[in-house]
């Protein structure tokens, strides 16, 4: 699993890899229609495209007498679940962080309650 992961995040790395991929999470599109908003060759176009294609990211098909480029989602499960889990770990943590201070912070009232009982305090009342 890491080591598709680690393939997945280098991949989405680069910027412009990132941006084919949002563009792809909206419709397929060929090589040509991703390479349009860019200043760069048709060829560099496809070699990011083959790295997401070596992630796993995307897929390219036939229809016809294109080979449109499509977002395989299913990648993102595997992001997600690892995410979460560190999340989760994350807030178990931030909750014992709190179970710890809201005990540190009643043990200060309590000293601060028992030191305004103080003998001469008594003393005076009597």
């Amino acid at each position: 699993m890491a080591d598709e992961l680690s393939k997945v995040f280098a991949a989405l790395a680069d910027p412009t890899r990132r941006d084919m991929v949002a563009r792809l999470a909206v419709s397929d599109a060929t090589v040509g229609q991703l390479a349009e908003p860019y200043d760069v060759s048709i060829q560099a176009v496809s070699k990011h495209l083959k790295v997401l294609e070596d992630a796993g990211l995307v897929t390219r098909t036939r229809e016809a007498q294109t080979r449109p480029v499509h977002l395989e989602a299913e990648v993102f499960d595997l992001m997600t679940k690892w995410i979460e889990w560190y999340r989760r770990a994350a807030e178990e943590r931030y909750q014992r962080l709190d179970v710890v201070l809201a005990e540190m912070n009643n043990a200060e009232m309590h000293d601060a309650v028992h030191r305004d009982e103080s003998p001469t305090k008594k003393g005076k009342a009597s």
